[in-house]
């Protein structure tokens, strides 16, 4: 884990001074065809759109198997919330084990959404950790614009709701892969992004409809100083606090 951790220090001095990305006509990126009318990062939107095509619009069987099973099971099992259950096991001295427990009958729906979300991330981003760190950094903002989710009135890529619990959510579910040892040393680096993203989010309080203009380039690398070299231990402690980082 300290490795991990030594790398998203990495991660964070190489991305802060560029993860400002600001309004404006979408940047070119090879292989991906302009969208006219999109702002923001190209390869950034399009990360976050096709995510949301697997898991979301357009699911593969597999994907609506494992959803199949792991829903009905935090509703039966965790009928406060997943991240509630989550906090409370928390607060254990048997913790992580006792989480762990709780996860281990919903180990391959985990598995099957560790492997949807980790392959997408690996298309546009693979080998590039700065590259990932800064489309975590754009969807916090709000500053991604993607036209083709008009009709869903979701134009702009960044976590639903206000405040925005799904980050409380997807915190519980990379908790209980970790522990499980799912991807476990993948998600532990990707875990600091997703404290990166939920903090930005958190001061930015962006509109699902309309791009938002980004926050000061100095605010960013300061939310990037403290949270991309976060340990998951230390991130725990941070997801204690909701629905905004104390």
């Amino acid at each position: 884990m300290t490795l991990d951790r030594r790398s998203l220090l990495k991660i964070g001095a190489a991305t802060v001074a560029g993860a400002v990305l600001v309004e404006g006509t979408a940047t070119a990126d090879s292989g991906l065809p302009p969208v006219p009318g999109m702002l923001g990062d190209r390869r950034a939107n399009e990360l976050w759109y096709q995510l949301d095509e697997i898991s979301l619009y357009h699911p593969s069987q597999e994907v609506q198997d494992a959803y199949a099973v792991l829903f009905p099971f935090i509703q039966e099992n965790a009928p406060e919330g997943l991240y509630e259950k989550w906090r409370a096991l928390s607060r254990e001295p048997s913790y992580p084990g006792n989480y762990a427990e709780f996860a281990k009958p919903v180990e391959q729906p985990l598995r099957t959404l560790s492997t949807l979300q980790l392959d997408n991330f690996d298309h546009f981003y693979r080998g590039d950790d700065a590259g990932l760190t800064n489309a975590f950094a754009a969807f916090g903002q709000g500053i991604l614009f993607d036209p083709r989710r008009a009709e869903a009135e979701s134009e702009v890529h960044t976590m639903n709701g206000n405040p925005p619990s799904g980050y409380h959510f997807w915190h519980a579910v990379q908790r209980a892969q970790m522990f499980l040892g799912i991807d476990r040393h993948r998600w532990a680096r990707i875990h600091p992004m997703l404290g990166f993203a939920w903090a930005l989010q958190s001061i930015a309080k962006p509109d699902h409809r309309h791009v938002n203009p980004g926050l000061p380039r100095e605010q960013v690398r300061a939310e990037a100083r403290y949270w991309l070299p976060r340990s998951s231990a230390q991130l725990d402690r941070d997801f204690q606090s909701a629905p905004y980082p104390a």
